[in-house]
């Protein structure tokens, strides 16, 4: 009697993977689409010759739809969305592998990865004159306002010029690198009256100058280690006659009136002359004619 004995497979193996742990360094200029872990690094085995099905979440709020799986059965890690240091710096993702489909009634094992992802920053952003303003809500983007200075005409000046509303001074906002910044002027000294120094910014007179007319400078911050990576500013520096007294007031006491039950904003009356506003005049003996 010859007997053909079948045996059933039975679902009594849990899908595993070939790491458990794994660590990656993700610079933050990663393109989109790029692979961050391969699919042979995840790819799970079953015992039970099953097809694995794969699920990959991030378990770090606000690092949501960054990272995906190329397919419910195929594990690669792959970028999903442009990165920014400034928003995450690490995230950990689970990766489950399953050896039934998600909702089936069948007895299903499973399998956990954990993907530690670390981002690398990367010198994405150009240089940022100070103080500056942010103009969106993430802080990618910084916004000075314009240098301004003066400097008395035929008058050479020594010492570095004072700026409003600081000295020139620009950062590298990538801060983990600092990469070195140097500063040069590209626009509106054709006359060559004024210098900047290379290293710290300051700014300073090669001549006197002997126009009225402001000069409006541009002074660029460059990074060293990338022409590309720049930002101008503008400096104006007006050109004034030289100030050789104080200005004073014509009184050193004002008396004035008021009523009762005036309005806000009415005007105040010269005491002894309530039909004559209260005047408080100041005179500058640099101006003797104004």
């Amino acid at each position: 009697l010859e007997i053909i004995v079948t045996i059933l497979n039975v679902n009594d193996n849990s899908p595993v993977f070939k790491q458990t742990n794994l660590t990656e360094v993700v610079p933050e200029d990663t393109k989109v689409n790029a692979t961050i872990v391969a699919r042979e690094d995840l790819s799970a085995s079953d015992a039970d010759l099953d097809t694995i099905y794969y699920e990959l979440t991030a378990i770090v709020a606000g690092t949501d739809g960054y990272f995906a799986i190329k397919g419910v059965n195929n594990p690669e890690i792959y970028l999903q969305k442009t990165l920014d240091y400034e928003k995450f710096k690490s995230t950990t993702l689970f990766l489950y592998a399953r050896d039934r489909p998600v909702g089936s009634t069948e007895t299903t094992h499973t399998a956990t990865a954990t993907i530690e992802i670390f981002i690398e920053q990367a010198d994405t952003k150009p240089p940022w004159f100070l103080p500056c303003t942010f103009i969106n809500t993430d802080n990618s983007v910084c916004i000075s306002s314009p240098y301004t200075g003066r400097v008395n005409i035929s008058e050479m000046s020594r010492e570095p010029l004072i700026l409003e509303p600081g000295p020139i001074y620009a950062i590298d906002p990538d801060y983990t690198l600092n990469e070195k910044i140097v500063y040069s002027i590209v626009g509106g000294d054709t006359d060559k009256i004024f210098s900047v120094d290379a290293d710290t910014g300051n700014l300073t007179m090669n001549k006197v100058a002997t126009s009225p007319d402001s000069y409006l400078l541009q002074v660029m911050a460059t990074q060293v280690n990338n022409i590309q990576k720049y930002s101008i500013a503008s400096v104006e520096i007006k050109v004034i006659n030289k100030s050789h007294y104080p200005p004073y007031f014509e009184s050193r006491i004002y008396n004035g009136t008021v009523f009762v039950g005036l309005p806000a904003r009415s005007f105040v009356f010269q005491a002894g002359n309530p039909s004559s506003p209260l005047m408080i005049t100041a005179v500058d003996d640099d101006f003797p004619d104004v």
